[in-house]
């Protein structure tokens, strides 16, 4: 609605239903002055940026401990800063912080400080949380889910096995904590990965050249169709179109060994030491050669038909006393213990893609225990020319939540007697092989992972911007209006709060002021959509309607405690009616709780973010009571209060709704109707308004309103509104005076009688 537009329908209202009174009230003196005071501290604040290098924190930690057999580190040196780990003169590889390498950062836009050892054939062997401003971390979920979480990357080795984009964490991710440890472990896994490339830990260095370097010189090729002449178990095994891993268990335990984990070489009982541990075989059988000689006539066939044009199937078998398949296996699962890994990407195979064999087919081939045909899955980027492997992970579990993993790699290249030059074709474009390659930011994976959550909430949002716009229809059915209401705050406490955790906080506030004066990035606060859309949404709507539309709407515990009280109603609670002037002084609370709030978070926003639990909405909502009990009694007595006095929270403590209602002044448009009596005489509006909002004189603050239309329910009511009942009064009296007859006054004159006798006057 443009400016004319809004000035004409203000005009309209007042020509015919009265003048709008809701001035905008001042803050009280104290509140300026506060507010004053805390604006040129922010003005004034210097950038305080803190620096936590990795010198600092090596000093915090056992070096042991992080880097498992190491007995010293050497200084830290180089860029990105690492420190070299030794066991005597021995190097075994690097400690590094994750913040000095990557830059992600969570929910406070702080940096989230993870130790992480990285051996130098590229597997991480540590990890350590150090220092963090997280609000979701910070008080509520327990430390020890954290460091589990983190544990879970111990073992990966992110060079050979590079992580596949949009791939789930290792580890099943903490509810309440998504966004939080989607950032932790981002950061673990690109530091790991520009870490080993900066310092060529296992030829990182050298290796991410020669792939582009060699596809650009090397010709061409591709499988030659022509060539499905059958060959026996050995001849393939001599060409290399099978190739075979062979472990011992000591071969195992001395992989363990090496990477610091002794704990684990004991506990490797799988066979006896003369024993085969794990003999695994591996070849291509989609291509025509090979996978008739070790499929038999009818399988190939029966393969041939299966496969999509340019889909690749794989044959993996073998003996000993280690599965390939894993124990875990179950249908619909996952094959874990395998991957393939071809240049950057990699994949596995799931149960959709496996078929089991009896056997192998090729002359002379060996009585194997497992066998099993794999079809590459379709969304899997794989070449079948190009060289590749399958790596092997070794599990060993030693209590319920410390396990350990070595991984083992079985090379394979399809021989050239396979294969044959490519017909010249065009090359793709480079703009578009850049793109491909380039993982998108973490945001976007989220963004993308959430797309029905965004669109629900979307929805709902459009559908509040027509409850406003059509605020008039819908209040002049209160039915209607109440049942709509309900509908929406029971969406808002459910989907918002409780499954979607898009709870807004007085901690997001901090973190977005402390994120200005330091180094201000959108990623930071793109990292939950649902959060990022519900504040663009509500900063938006402050213009229309100033916070009203998310704290009477939108907050998941501003419905808790409305929701609450309508059952207390119900149950017939009696309801507590503050005094004006004490309710005006109690309102004053939650800007002064905002203001030290906010001076503190100039200060120490950690601190801040600790005192910040002020707000119930943590232990409310997002961990949904299942807290420690201080927590949760302090949750419990603020809802218990809004039994009897409704939105207590909301209108006496509440921080968020204190920041949010400062710039209630920019609100450029009046929705809410007033009738010139309103106030004077008539208080009806003031006695039911369910937060007190409306001065006894008849003005709305501002400030104190949310937008419950309640008070336009009743200007529309033709029952309850006063003015309205006033008005109807005086029309049918008007109306039953215009019905009834004219009265005519009718004079009789009475004539005079000439038969009467005369009388005689004396």
């Amino acid at each position: 609605m443009r400016g004319s537009q809004a000035a004409h329908y203000g005009a309209r209202c007042g020509a015919h239903h009265g003048t709008h009174r809701g001035t905008h009230r001042a803050f009280p003196p104290f509140i300026r002055v506060f507010i004053s005071i805390f604006l040129l501290c922010c003005t004034l604040c210097a950038n305080a940026v803190q620096a936590q290098r990795l010198p600092d924190f090596l000093k915090t930690v056992s070096i042991a401990d992080l880097f498992p057999g190491a007995d010293r580190v050497g200084p830290p040196e180089g860029k990105p800063m690492t420190a070299r780990a030794y066991a005597g003169e021995r190097a075994l590889g690097r400690i590094y912080l994750t913040s000095d390498v990557v830059n992600t950062r969570g929910y406070s836009s702080k940096p989230i400080d993870v130790l992480v050892a990285l051996a130098d054939n590229g597997r991480i062997v540590g990890t350590r949380l150090v220092e963090h401003h997280e609000p979701i971390v910070l008080i509520g979920i327990p430390q020890a889910k954290v460091d589990h979480f983190i544990q879970g990357y111990v073992g990966l080795n992110f060079i050979d096995s590079p992580p596949r984009h949009g791939a789930p964490p290792p580890v099943d991710i903490i509810s309440g904590a998504t966004v939080t440890l989607m950032v932790i472990g981002d950061s673990i896994t690109r530091s790991a990965i520009a870490v080993a490339r900066a310092y060529g830990v296992d030829g990182a260095g050298a290796a991410s050249a020669t792939p582009a370097a060699t596809a650009a010189t090397a010709p061409a090729r591709q499988i030659d169709d022509t060539r499905d002449a059958v060959e026996s178990w050995q001849a393939l095994l001599d060409a290399g179109a099978v190739r075979n891993l062979r472990l011992a268990p000591e071969d195992v335990n001395r992989v363990f060994r090496e990477s610091g984990r002794q704990d684990a070489a004991e506990r490797g009982q799988e066979a006896a030491d003369d024993d085969v541990f794990i003999d695994l075989y591996v070849a291509l059988a989609s291509v025509p050669s090979v996978g008739r000689s070790l499929l038999g006539d009818v399988e190939w066939q029966r393969l041939k038909e299966r496969l999509k044009p340019g889909q690749q199937a794989i044959l993996v078998s073998g003996n000993g006393a280690y599965s390939f398949k894993g124990s875990g296996y179950v249908r619909g699962g996952i094959f874990d213990r395998i991957e393939i890994i071809q240049d950057e990407g990699s994949f596995r195979f799931r149960d959709r893609n496996h078929q089991r064999l009896a056997d192998v087919a090729a002359q002379g081939a060996p009585a194997l225990r497992e066998v099993a045909l794999f079809v590459v899955p379709e969304d899997a980027a794989f070449d079948p020319v190009k060289p590749w492997r399958l790596q092997l992970m070794v599990q060993r579990v030693l209590s319920v939540s410390d396990k350990a993993f070595v991984t083992f790699d079985l090379p394979y290249t399809l021989p050239d007697r396979y294969t044959r030059a490519a017909p010249a074709a065009s090359a793709p474009a480079p703009e578009a092989t850049a793109e491909d390659a380039a993982p998108p930011a973490l945001w976007q994976q989220i963004w993308r992972g959430k797309t029905v959550q965004v669109a629900i909430l979307t929805a709902a949002l459009l559908v509040l911007v027509g409850i406003f716009f059509f605020q008039d229809q819908l209040t002049s059915r209160p039915l209607l209006h109440d049942r709509l209401r309900l509908a929406f705050l029971a969406f808002a406490l459910f989907w918002i709060g409780w499954y979607g955790q898009a709870q807004l906080s007085i901690v997001n506030v901090l973190t977005f002021f402390s994120a200005l004066r330091t180094d201000f990035r959108w990623d930071y606060f793109l990292m939950d959509p649902l959060v990022f859309i519900l504040w663009c949404a509500t900063a938006i709507s402050m213009v229309f309607w100033n916070r009203g539309a998310f704290c009477g709407w939108l907050c998941p515990f501003g419905a808790l405690q409305e929701l609450a009280n309508r059952i207390a109603k119900r149950l017939g609670l009696r309801q507590v009616k503050v005094r004006h002037g004490v309710n005006q002084r109690l309102s004053t609370l939650k800007y002064v709780i905002f203001l030290v709030l906010f001076g503190f978070s100039l200060y120490d926003l950690a601190l801040a973010e600790r005192l910040a639990e002020v707000e119930p909405f943590k232990t409310a909502i997002i961990l949904r009571f299942l807290r420690d009990w201080p927590f949760v009694l302090f949750a419990v007595a603020l809802v218990a209060a809004g039994l009897f006095i409704e939105r207590f929270f909301c209108r006496y403590l509440c921080p968020l709704g204190a920041a949010l209602a400062i710039p209630a002044r920019l609100r450029i448009f009046d929705w809410l109707r007033r009738y010139r009596d309103c106030g004077n005489p008539c208080q009806r509006c003031a006695k039911e308004c369910p937060v007190q909002a409306i001065e006894p004189t008849g003005e709305i603050n501002p400030n104190e309103c949310i937008q419950c239309l309640h008070c336009q329910m009743l200007y529309h009511h033709k029952q309850k509104c006063p003015h309205l009942i006033q008005q109807h009064g005086k029309r049918e009296r008007r109306r039953a005076a215009d019905s009834e007859p004219a009265v005519q006054e009718v004079v009789l004159h009475r004539a005079p009688n000439p038969n009467a006798p005369a009388t005689s006057e004396s």
